[in-house]
Order: C-alpha cells, then sequence, then structure tokens
C-alpha cells in the first residue's frame, strides 16, 4: 500500500492523536511537546503526516515563524519499525515542496545520538552547535538546509532570546528527583528545538521556597540546580512598591481571595519579574494563574503556563525583546558628550569581557585627538542615567561607528534595535554605503540584535551595506556586488521572481534596497492626520520628538476588519487621506509589513500594546459590525524627504496606464511603487 503525505488540519483530531501517540513512543530523543502543541501545530500548517493502512508511521512537526523567513523544524520522527523506507525523505521534501519561498529549514538534535549520517543524507549541512539546558547539559548540533536562494541571508536570522522567570513549581517539574505525569508540561520547556529560543531565570521568592524545603538532600539537590538558570536581582525596594500595588488590586478584583502567605508568594513572583523587566511568568499554580489579569494590568508581566511558551515562544518573544512603547513612554534625551568627560561613562566599561575602564576611557579621550571629527552621542533616561553610547564620523562613502554601547537595563533590547536602525538611517541621509562597527567590544546584546539588520562579521568588526536602490534585482545586485567586492566578500546573487518572503529578507539586509520584481508586494494604505502624527510626526506635532526615538522600528495600525487582498510580507505606501485642498493629501512614507491579524480589539491590543500609540479604546473604535479590527504590524518606516502629493501620485499613476483606488487599503502594482518611492526621494 502506497504511503500517503497529509498535512493534518485543526479538524483532523485522530490524525492528530495518532501523530501525538507515535510522538510519545520517542520523547526521550525528540524532547517532550504537549498534546496542544500538535493541535498548535496542524493550525499552523506545521503538522505533516505519513499514512499507511490508516496508520501514522511518521510525522514532521514544523513551525513557521512570521518574523523570519526560515522553517523551525521541531520533530521529525519515524516509527523504528518503518526507517530504512525513505519516509523521513519524503516528509523533508514534502516540506521543501510545500513552502518553497522560505530560505530554509533549521534542525537541532543532540550530537550523542550519532545521527549526522541521517542529516546529511537528507541534505542538511552542519550549522553550529548549542548547549541544552537539559538536566544533563546536553550538545545539540545545528541542522541547516538551503532551499537553493541566496546564501547570503542565512546568517541574517538572528534568535534573540526570550527570558521567562519560573516559579518553584515548575523548577521542581525541572529538576525534581522524579518524573510526573504533570511535570511533561514544564519540562517541554527544555525541549532541544527551544534551547536557543527560550532562557528561563529564577528570581529570589524562588530562592526563599528552596530554603524552606524540610528534606536535606532535596534542599541542596535543588539549591544546586540553579546555575542553570539566569540569576534575576532586582532592585528590592521597588519590589516592596510593586508587590503592594499588586496586592491591592489583587484584593480589589478578586474579593474572594485572603491575603495569605500563598497569595504573597505568588504575588512576589509577580512583583520580582517586572522589576527584572521581564514580561514572562511561566507557573502550573492555580492561584498565580487567577493572578494573570491582574498581574497584566499592573506590572506588565504575562503569567503562562509552560505549554503557553512553547506554543507561542515568537510572539511572547518579541514582544519582550523590543518594546517601543515603553521608549515613548519614558523621558528619554540625547545629548554630545564634551571632551573631559570621558571618565563618567563607567555604565559602559567591561561590557564583554575584554574592556577595562580605563581602556575604555583612554579609547574615547582619543576620538578628541583624531584627525576626524566624531559625533560623540549620550542617550540618558527619565532618570537621568545613561542608558546608551555611540560614536561615529563618515570617512568617504563608510561610516564608522568606534563605540556602540547599551548599559543594563530593563529597555536595553530596544534601545539596541533602534540605535542599529537610527545608525542605518543616518548612514543613508550622509550618503554611506556601508557602516562598520568598529568597536571591538560592542554590547553583548547589540551585536546579537544586529544579525536581524544584515550585520555580517568582517575581520572581526562588524559590517552592513547600505543599498540605495530602487530597482530590479539586477539593479540591486550590481550596486551590493560593487559594495562586497570592496570589502572583498562575496554578495549573493540575485534574480528577478524572487518569492515574497526572500526578497523581505533582502530588503531587510540591504536597507533601504527596494527589489522591484520580485514577489514582494506592494499596497496603499489611507490614513487619517491625526494618526500618521502619532506614528510618523506627519504632519509635525508642534513639540518635535526625539529624533533619536522619533519613529520606533515596529508599530501596529488598526483598521476595520474588511480585508483587501493583504498579504505578508509587503511593502506598504502611507497615504495621508485628509488634508487642506488636494496638496493636502500626501503619500508620506513606505514601511515593511510584518503582519496581518483580525481579532477581537481587546485580544489585538493585548497582543501588540507594546508597540504603543493605541489605546484600547481606540483599538475597539476601530472594530466594525462583526466586532472584529484588523491590526497591520509593520516596520523600518521612511518618512520622505518630500511628501508625493494628491495630485502628483494621481499623475504618476495615469502616466504609467494603471488604476488607483484611495478610498481603503488597496494593491498597487511594484511599478507605481517604485515611481512614487523615487518621487519621494527626488532632490530636484
Amino acid at each position: 500500500m502506497a504511503i500517503k503525505l497529509l498535512s493534518v488540519s485543526p479538524a483532523q483530531a485522530e490524525l492528530i492523536d495518532k501523530a501525538i501517540a507515535l510522538g510519545d513512543r520517542y520523547t526521550k530523543t525528540l524532547g517532550l511537546l504537549t498534546p496542544p502543541a500538535y493541535r498548535q501545530a496542524a493550525e499552523d500548517g506545521g503538522l505533516l503526516v505519513a499514512v499507511e493502512a490508516d496508520e501514522v508511521i511518521g510525522y514532521a512537526l514544523f513551525g513557521l515563524p512570521k518574523r523570519s523567513a526560515h522553517i523551525r523544524l521541531a520533530h521529525l520522527c519515524v516509527a523504528e519499525e518503518q526507517r530504512g523506507r525513505g519516509i523521513a525523505r519524503l516528509l523533508v521534501d514534502a516540506i521543501k515542496e510545500r513552502y518553497p519561498q522560505r530560505l530554509g529549514i533549521k534542525a537541532k538534535c543532540r550530537r550523542d545520538y550519532d545521527l549526522s549520517d541521517m542529516w546529511t543524507s537528507l541534505g542538511f549541512v552542519p550549522h553550529g552547535e548549542v548547549r541544552g539546558r537539559g538536566r544533563d547539559g546536553e550538545i545539540l548540533d545545528g541542522w541547516w538546509l538551503d532551499l537553493g536562494h541566496p546564501d547570503l541571508f542565512t546568517d541574517v536570522e538572528s534568535d534573540a532570546l526570550l527570558v521567562v522567570t519560573v516559579d518553584h513549581g515548575v523548577f521542581a517539574d525541572l529538576r525534581g528527583p522524579t518524573d510526573t505525569a504533570d511535570a511533561e508540561e514544564s519540562r517541554a520547556l527544555e525541549a532541544g528545538w527551544m534551547t536557543d529560543l527560550v532562557e528561563l531565570a529564577y528570581s529570589p521568592q524562588l530562592v526563599h521556597q528552596i530554603r524552606d524545603i524540610t528534606d536535606t538532600t532535596e534542599r541542596q539537590h535543588q539549591r544546586a540546580a540553579l546555575h542553570g538558570l539566569r540569576q534575576l536581582t532586582p532592585d528590592a525596594a521597588a519590589v516592596a512598591e510593586r508587590t503592594a500595588e499588586l496586592l491591592s488590586a489583587a484584593m480589589e478584583s478578586l474579593p474572594d481571595l485572603s491575603d495569605n502567605g500563598a497569595l504573597r508568594c505568588c504575588v512576589q513572583y509577580v512583583a520580582e519579574t517586572s522589576c527584572a523587566g521581564l514580561q514572562v511568568l511561566a507557573t502550573r499554580n492555580p492561584l498565580l494563574t487567577r493572578l494573570a489579569d491582574v498581574a497584566w494590568e499592573v506590572a506588565r508581566v504575562r503569567v503562562v503556563s509552560p505549554s503557553t511558551v512553547t506554543l507561542h515562544v515568537d510572539e511572547l518573544r518579541q514582544a519582550q525583546v523590543y518594546r517601543p512603547a515603553d521608549l515613548m513612554g519614558t523621558d528619554f534625551r540625547s545629548t554630545e558628550v564634551s571632551p573631559g568627560a570621558e571618565d563618567g561613562l563607567i555604565a559602559f566599561f567591561n561590557q564583554s569581557g575584554g574592556d577595562d575602564s580605563s581602556a575604555f576611557a583612554e579609547r574615547l579621550r582619543s576620538l578628541n585627538a583624531a584627525t576626524v571629527v566624531w559625533r560623540r552621542e549620550l542617550l540618558r533616561d527619565g532618570e537621568g542615567h545613561p542608558v546608551a553610547l555611540y560614536a561615529w564620523a563618515l570617512d568617504g562613502r563608510t561610516l564608522i561607528v568606534p563605540v556602540l554601547r547599551t548599559a543594563d537595563h530593563p529597555l536595553e533590547e530596544s534601545l539596541a534595535r533602534q540605535l542599529l536602525f537610527l545608525l542605518k538611517r543616518l548612514g543613508r541621509d550622509c550618503g554611506a554605503e556601508i557602516i562598520r562597527i568598529t568597536d571591538p567590544h560592542p554590547s553583548t546584546v547589540a551585536k546579537a540584535a544586529a544579525g536581524d539588520d544584515g550585520f555580517f562579521e568582517h575581520d572581526g568588526r562588524l559590517v552592513a551595506l547600505l543599498v540605495n536602490v530602487c530597482g530590479t534585482a539586477a539593479e540591486v545586485e550590481a550596486v551590493a556586488g560593487g559594495l562586497a567586492r570592496e570589502l572583498t566578500v562575496e554578495a549573493a546573487g540575485l534574480h528577478a521572481g524572487m518569492p515574497a518572503e526572500v526578497a523581505a529578507v533582502v530588503e531587510r539586509a540591504w536597507w533601504p534596497a527596494k527589489v522591484i520584481d520580485s514577489g514582494l508586494p506592494s499596497f496603499l494604505v489611507p490614513i487619517k492626520p491625526r494618526w500618521s502624527t502619532e506614528l510618523f510626526n506627519v504632519p509635525a506635532m508642534l513639540m518635535p520628538r526625539s529624533h533619536v526615538l522619533g519613529i520606533s522600528r515596529e508599530h501596529i495600525y488598526y483598521r476595520s476588519s474588511g480585508r483587501r487582498g493583504e498579504s505578508v510580507p509587503a511593502r506598504l505606501l502611507w497615504y495621508v487621506s485628509e488634508g487642506a485642498g488636494v496638496d493636502g493629501q500626501m503619500v508620506v512614507g513606505s514601511s515593511r509589513l510584518d503582519e496581518v491579524l483580525i481579532d477581537t480589539p481587546d485580544t489585538l491590543f493585548s497582543k501588540f500594546e507594546h508597540l504603543g500609540v493605541y489605546g484600547q479604546a481606540e483599538v475597539r473604535g476601530a472594530a466594525d459590525a462583526s466586532g472584529r479590527a484588523m491590526a497591520l504590524r509593520f516596520s523600518d518606516t521612511e518618512i520622505f524627504p518630500k511628501p508625493v502629493t494628491l495630485r502628483r501620485l494621481t499623475s504618476l499613476a495615469k502616466e504609467l496606464g494603471l488604476p488607483l483606488s484611495l478610498i481603503s487599503l488597496s494593491k498597487i502594482s511594484n511599478e507605481l511603487f517604485q515611481a512614487v518611492y523615487k518621487e519621494g526621494h527626488r532632490t530636484t
């Protein structure tokens, strides 16, 4: 009987159950996944089964990250008695055929399983290694299967960690002496495929609970096991204040609760997580789960089950790593560092283990004596604490950055991502074509985030190309190739008709490049002046925004739920739909569309609140009669130096013989996008 490969839908419960049963036979080698993870994979299109005689004899469970262009293979499982028939190859080939637009497939496998021959036979190549976070600290090999797209971009993706606080119950599940059925949900947090996605952390409250264990052997065992987790040390005074706020809110919203030791223990976990700058607390404690709404409203901490972390790791990670709403709500300010003030910047010393205070201060002072005029910018938070420092100068067509540091701060990841894009905007505005970060010890956070923006290591330094071309793949490649040859590196070859996902990675890595003859679509989005001012400061506010934090890397825009053919990824043109006269209506800039989601306003607000601007009432106001709204998540906005008026927009469409709809969000041709984009950047 022939083997059939089926992409499982959520309605096919019997196939899902059979895949779960097969996976449960091999949890020691595959790593734990709870049944909800299989069902979520089916809903997301990531569960493929091999069926023979109505039995599931193999399956592949994989993720399709929204913000990345690769496929994340979590399980590749074949029944032991069916091995040797090529079923694993059938599954992998089927994934490749179904998602040819993705860059490749990532997988992880324990080195001690000796399966390298299998992965190699399937076409995978080694792609680094990581140490697992399980009890035995196993080494996992990374494997990569390229799908034939430009190979420069396999190193562009970076997996910023989601740091999750665990309570004592989850910790005991992970490190306790016995395995129980109830503990499986927690142990899934340490599955091999999640090793570089999630890091577990503990707060002081967990240490107190370990201290209270009466059994000496167990107490010592758990105390020793803490070394595998990140230690959080939040400020005690801030925790006490936050705890009081949480207790008050809990007693008000849940009047049946008693103010006892159990409640205070739960509240302490939330307060410590919040004051450490984290947003995710994993628990199986029913009382702590009841406090989830209070934890979010008061402390912006998401109290979730371990299975929620494994099911939604990508969106939880992004919400924690990048929080521009918090940046916009804080009085950050930028000033130039005056000569002689170098010794006061201790916050940036010794950040990467190779820089002491005197060496760093001397390097800063050396910038004063150089023949190049260096700009040195210091960013302080609302309390005056230094949180970021960078220096730059233009050397011909290269923007040199000898200092790039971010201090330990709850918003450090957000600041690092913001500053990296700021450097790209700054370089483009100065006419630079290459950015070279020459700081020998850049902030660890900034270095980790740089991969998302196309930075790569060259001669021990981080370098990025600025390809200021809006044209065909051949035109973009010609400029990028010339820059690469100057650096004696090889640039990827591009081709017309590239899939949208690949083109989006190209445009992010080589920003502000636009590959017009690719499969990446373009849309025109009407927006009212009030929201364009809030999002982009166009039309400008009376009080101008900080030039450093003016436009966040990511934003969200809400509208009614009716679809107009939106697809992701895509490019957007922003059209201010109201104004005085025909010249008051104008296209003001462009962005990259990263996600489209339709749901209830409250669900959308909860998911995207960290991106700022809109309040809950305003999101509800965007809903239509169905009670649902649409959220457009977009990033890397460019404001045109010269807005394109409605008169000129209409003229451009007419010259190209193309239709133009301004009533609602509408798809436009890439030719019209190119014409409008070039018009917005025209200097004469």
